[in-house]
């Protein structure tokens, strides 16, 4: 997954949800911000966010109780088996 900054609108379009996501997919929401607040604070503000987030990223720890039990569902599905999660 790719580093990214989104700025999307939301809030019947007066306000924007500013996020940045790291190399792992994790969503960094940094706020809402109004469009006139938006042009204030500017990219650099925003980006040098981005930055601090990037270079303190950690790998999410993986769950490995959950991968275990996709992995028994999907060798039940392959051998013809209807999973029971009972």
């Amino acid at each position: 997954m790719s580093r990214k900054i989104t700025i999307s609108k939301c809030e019947e379009n007066t306000h924007y949800s500013v996020s940045v996501f790291d190399s792992y997919g994790t969503e960094h929401h940094l706020g809402y911000k109004g469009q006139g607040e938006l042009h204030e604070l500017g990219m650099s503000i925003i980006e040098s966010r981005a930055e601090e987030i990037w270079a303190n990223e950690v790998k999410p720890k993986e769950d490995l109780m959950s991968k275990a039990i996709a992995e028994c569902i999907q060798s039940d599905i392959d051998r013809g088996i209807e999973p029971s999660l009972d």
